[in-house]
């Protein structure tokens, strides 16, 4: 049944909404495809929800054709598998709780790992029931603290979770392959541009990790890729290669000096320039320093931990990379109150002489991977005022251990090859990684082999963002007047538009939408009396179907104006052979 404007539940805007930060959020909200209710909530609207409806068609024929099988999980599950995962103290405030009227404790399901899980134990036992793989199409809720940009960071979203089980390592090798290739044909039948990078897999545990980022300028996260050998990180994967230790027979004991008022590396690289001059000749940079950072880990328990990161002064922290590293913790500034709980700390002039777990302060300190055995650095002497010259890693202090939490930059060394890293941003859309046996060990999930002996089942773990998906189309598909749909999600895909007070003209446009529609063709049909054509102009090109065929003054003359949406090029054709023109036009003659 086409649509008509006339009775459509849509209300276009002119105006960008206050709170749109991307040109997804913007148009989709603007051309009527979704509408906020509050912070990271959204309706979908019938024309969004046309779109989202084509974005889950593509996931599971790609899903089905692997042979896996589609179920529902409800969205409102019990407290004690994920007890026994130990994630519902891991996801902290991450996810909504609530409790029944008996005081039995829910949450609102952010992924579904362990319901999975349960499912297959319950019903299988044997090795000859695997390889098994099973998904679904579902709302999905986390508690984001800062949802952000419309539908592609919201605190609600449609996601498709699937799941493989294997007897072993290497048939868990041939369902990840399987998956990662279905991703590929389904990511490329979505119409935009990804990359595939290695990744962590976070709080969902896990060996073997990949993304599927679409590349976005204005995506939240960061990769980097190597254009000598194809290498590609999230930067929260990357290994930053440790240099070789070096022979430090020729460096001079370690030194205290005054440094006044040199609370920052900026403020101590020049002090040191002006009272040390180096013997080699160079100049000091910061990279001869030694930052010491400390932050606080809030544990999913609730107890908060310090903990202190060593890392060349010409770093600084991020923050992405340091979250990944240490979750289920959470990353907190190391405030006043911290400091004044722990004396043996100098603000700004903290060095390893008070920090480890079994120096004065104790607290846990990690160092970078550049900082090796045998380098020489400057570094605070844990008294105001004062830093340590010529301190040896190795010689003269040592850590708890090492941590990859530096910022990583443009021109960093491939950690494949050696090739300078170039950078880029994207949006997460597809995440694979081999879970292995963490959720069935847990959960008891164990198979007879063809022995008779017990075997823990292996598992994958294969997600797609599908609401996210519309948005992310919707980045990497728009111009300046609107949306440009790629035909295989368009809301329909033919827009007539009628114009004029002619009443041929919508005559005309209502035997031409029928007669579309008898071929098989979806169709917008601009029938509004009221709107003129200005009005429907503005409106066809911000909802950004990818055909639209106006109907108007050239009626009179036997031609109908078809216009492509994404180059612009207008045609007329004959009003008596305008349906055939038209399935021509989208490749269904």
């Amino acid at each position: 049944m086409a649509m008509r404007m006339s009775s459509l539940f849509l209300r276009t805007l002119r105006e960008d909404p206050a709170d749109a930060e991307v040109p997804s959020h913007r148009l989709l909200v603007r051309a009527g495809y979704v509408r906020r209710v509050s912070p990271g909530i959204y309706t979908w609207l019938p024309l969004g929800l046309k779109v989202l409806r084509k974005v889950e068609r593509i996931v599971r024929e790609e899903m089905d054709a692997i042979g896996s099988q589609e179920v529902l999980f409800p969205a409102l599950l019990p407290r004690a598998p994920y007890e026994a995962s130990g994630r519902w103290g891991e996801y902290g405030p991450n996810v909504f709780r609530l409790q029944d009227r008996r005081g039995d404790d829910y949450l609102l399901g952010p992924t579904h790992e362990e319901m999975f899980t349960l499912a297959v134990k319950d019903m299988y036992s044997s090795y000859k029931d695997l390889p098994l793989a099973l998904y679904q199409i579902q709302t999905k809720y986390r508690d984001e603290a800062r949802p952000r940009a419309g539908i592609l960071r919201g605190r609600e979203f449609v996601m498709k979770d699937s799941y493989s089980f294997d007897i072993d390592e290497a048939g868990l090798d041939k369902s990840y392959q399987l998956h990662r290739d279905a991703y590929v044909r389904l990511f490329d039948r979505l119409g935009f541009h990804y990359v595939i990078v290695q990744a962590m897999a976070g709080a969902m545990g896990g060996s073997k990790s990949e993304e599927f980022l679409a590349t976005a300028e204005n995506g939240e996260d960061t990769y980097v890729h190597c254009p000598s050998c194809g290498y590609a990180a999230n930067v929260e994967a990357v290994q930053v290669p440790a240099p070789d230790p070096v022979d430090a027979s020729g460096v001079p004991a370690a030194h205290v000096e005054d440094t006044p008022d040199t609370p920052t590396i900026d403020t101590l690289v020049a002090h040191l320039e002006s009272a040390f001059p180096r013997s080699d000749g160079r100049s000091w940079t910061a990279a001869d320093t030694l930052k010491n950072v400390v932050v606080v880990l809030r544990h999913p328990d609730g107890t908060r931990e310090p903990l202190a990161i060593g890392l060349p002064g010409d770093r600084d922290v991020d923050e992405k990379r340091l979250g990944a590293q240490v979750e289920p913790a959470v990353v907190e500034a190391f405030d006043e109150k911290d400091f004044a709980a722990n004396g043996a700390l100098a603000k700004g002039y903290i060095g390893p002489g008070v920090l480890g777990s079994e120096k004065a302060s104790g607290i846990r300190y990690l160092l970078d991977p550049r900082v090796v055995e045998g380098t020489a650095w400057v570094t605070g002497a844990d008294e105001p005022g004062r830093h340590v010259l010529d301190l040896v890693a190795g010689r003269d202090f040592t850590a708890d251990g090492t941590i990859e939490a530096a910022e990583v930059r443009p021109g960093d060394a491939c950690p494949s090859c050696g090739h300078a890293l170039e950078s880029a941003r994207g949006i997460e859309m597809g995440h694979v990684f081999q879970l292995g046996t963490k959720y069935a060990e847990a959960l008891d999930l164990k198979v007879l082999d063809e022995n008779g002996k017990l075997r823990t089942v292996v598992m994958g773990s294969y997600g797609v963002g599908v609401s996210r998906a519309v948005a992310c189309v919707a980045e990497g598909n728009h111009d300046e007047l609107g949306l440009v749909w790629p035909r295989e999600l368009a809301p329909a895909d033919v827009h007539v538009v009628a114009t004029g007070k002619d009443p041929a003209v919508l005559v005309y446009g209502e035997e031409l939408t029928r007669g579309l529609e008898a071929a098989g063709v979806e169709v917008l049909f601009d029938d509004r009396r009221q709107a003129s054509p200005g009005v429907k102009f503005k409106d066809a090109e911000l909802i950004g179907v990818p055909t639209i065929v106006v109907v108007g003054r050239g009626l009179a003359d036997g031609t109908v104006e078809v216009r492509d949406r994404r180059s612009g090029e207008r045609r007329e054709v004959s009003s008596d052979d305008c349906v055939g023109e038209v399935l021509r036009e989208i490749g269904r003659a």
